[in-house]
């Protein structure tokens, strides 16, 4: 029997299958035959409908339609909605999803045999959020008799699917995931594992939101281009949001909107240009969220590896905007990252436990877990300090309590000495070769070039590189073999800067 994956993210929940290490996406069909499944729940008297099928009643009978209880998952009431004289929680609302989600899962793909959670890193954030949210999903996994053997970490077990590009585990990895409700932000680092260091959901900026601004924009457009409003009815207004949507996601050049009446159809041709131009002010508000973030965390966009999740990487634009500020390593994970990566954890390493209060829940994996790229045997990592007032240049260079003067020379390196290192690294190092780190004088600032330049750059490009300040560190790891130099500025006579 299978290992289960379930990403449950509203955006779209997605499932994937593990078998003999061999991960397989799962299209769950539910009784209309769709298959995808956003967190939208329906009702209409005392019947639910959820996903695709609540989805397309969203702006027909918005007041039946909630969107929001993945994101606010608690025992507080869903008060838009009254059934049978009462107001269901969002945590019933999520229980229910989530047992016809796994129902039809299993009319799919047949009962597994452990299942991983993956959930979105909001519900980790601190220990009052996990306490509340872990603690409803483990009723939740109880109730349906699931066999839940984990929960790890959305963006954790997105950099564990198999099918994706290896990421880079000597630098920090950023995992942007557009979500429904909001965006999450999650930087994630190696050391003995993979682990969450720091995160970030940025509200107002998810899915819904952002096509519903989309549906407007078009909306106007089409009705100078055919004198039509789509507000005239619910129902027209659906089906453009739904072309909308269909346009958004399959990035195409060009789509044809086409509504019918009965009386005439209506036509418009909407470009991809279009698109780019209407998410300008949402792509620059998420790209600022992001270097913000990066920021706080004492990091460079130069020297971080951008992860887009499926959904996120899909946004017309967004991918050139992180380029031109400054985020030039990005890799694209595939559809379903999370759901793959947690069935992969699951087969390896997890297996259902008898009390379901036991169940581990993981914001770092081990190593062996992870979809890494072959790195050079040594690494050099730049930690900015987290001061946000102005810093000096710096006019030493400090390993093992020993300072050594930068000097004015237009190039200062750091590594062995059977290379002619300026700063010598200790004995433990000399087992390595090409071990050096070059630190660039200009323009009156000090410059770390990164050694190991993204792999997708053009062959001409430069290699990136960040400014140093003082208070800095540079962090030099080989296997056990480790230093730290620290940035220093000393008021000395003659020093530069």
């Amino acid at each position: 029997m299978p290992t289960l994956g379930i990403e449950l993210c509203d955006a779209a929940l997605r499932a994937a299958n593990c078998t003999n290490s061999e991960v397989r996406l799962l299209d769950v069909t539910s009784q209309d035959g769709a298959t995808e499944w956003p967190g939208f729940a329906y009702h209409e008297g005392a019947t639910f409908s959820f996903g695709r099928a609540a989805e397309d009643m969203w702006f027909v009978h918005p007041r039946r339609v909630v969107h929001t209880f993945w994101a606010k998952l608690a025992h507080d009431s869903a008060s838009s909605l009254n059934v049978a004289n009462r107001s269901p929680s969002f945590s019933e609302l999520a229980y229910f999803f989530l047992r016809e989600y796994s129902g039809r899962i299993a009319a799919t793909a047949g009962a597994p045999s452990s299942v991983v959670f993956a959930v979105p890193g909001s519900y980790l954030k601190d220990q009052a959020h996990e306490d509340e949210k872990i603690g409803l999903l483990l009723g939740m996994a109880a109730e349906l008799k699931l066999p839940l053997a984990g929960i790890v970490d959305l963006a954790c077990a997105a950099l564990c699917d198999p099918r994706a590009p290896g990421f880079n585990p000597t630098l920090p990895v950023v995992v942007v995931d557009v979500q429904l409700e909001g965006a999450d932000l999650t930087l994630l680092a190696v050391d003995e594992k993979l682990e969450r260091k720091h995160f970030l959901h940025l509200p107002n900026s998810g899915y819904a939101q952002l096509l519903k601004h989309l549906t407007a924009t078009m909306g106007n457009r089409f009705l100078r281009a055919t004198a039509f409003d789509i507000l005239e009815d619910g129902r027209v207004e659906q089906t453009f949001f739904r072309q909308t949507k269909d346009f958004l996601e399959s990035g195409a050049d060009e789509h044809r909107y086409q509504l019918n009446t009965a009386t005439r159809n209506y036509e418009m041709i909407a470009k991809h240009d279009q698109l780019v131009g209407d998410l300008q002010g949402y792509v620059s508000t998420l790209v600022q969220g992001l270097h913000a973030f990066i920021d706080h965390t004492a990091h460079a966009p130069g020297l971080c590896t951008v992860a887009l999740t499926a959904r996120t990487a899909a946004l017309p634009g967004l991918a050139a905007r992180l380029r031109v500020a400054g985020f030039t390593r990005q890799l694209r994970l595939p559809a379903g990252a999370a759901a793959a990566g947690a069935a992969r954890i699951g087969e390896q390493r997890l297996r259902p436990l008898p009390d379901v209060a036991d169940v581990p829940v993981e914001t770092a994996v081990p190593l062996s877990d992870t979809r890494r790229m072959t790195t050079t045997v040594w690494e050099a990592r730049l930690q900015k300090s987290r001061r946000a007032e102005p810093r000096l240049v710096p006019t030493h260079a400090i390993l093992d309590g020993i300072g050594h003067a930068l000097g004015g020379h237009n190039r200062f390196t750091i590594g062995l000495a059977i290379d002619g290192a300026n700063l010598v690294l200790p004995d433990a190092f000399n087992t390595i070769d090409d071990c050096l780190v070059p630190l660039l004088r200009e323009n009156s600032r000090l410059w770390f070039v990164d050694p190991a330049p993204p792999g997708d750059a053009p062959a001409a490009s430069p290699a990136p590189r960040v400014s140093i300040d003082a208070g800095d560190r540079l962090t030099i790891r080989c296997g056990p073999a480790s230093a730290e130099v620290i940035f220093a500025h000393c008021a000395v006579p003659g020093a530069p800067g």
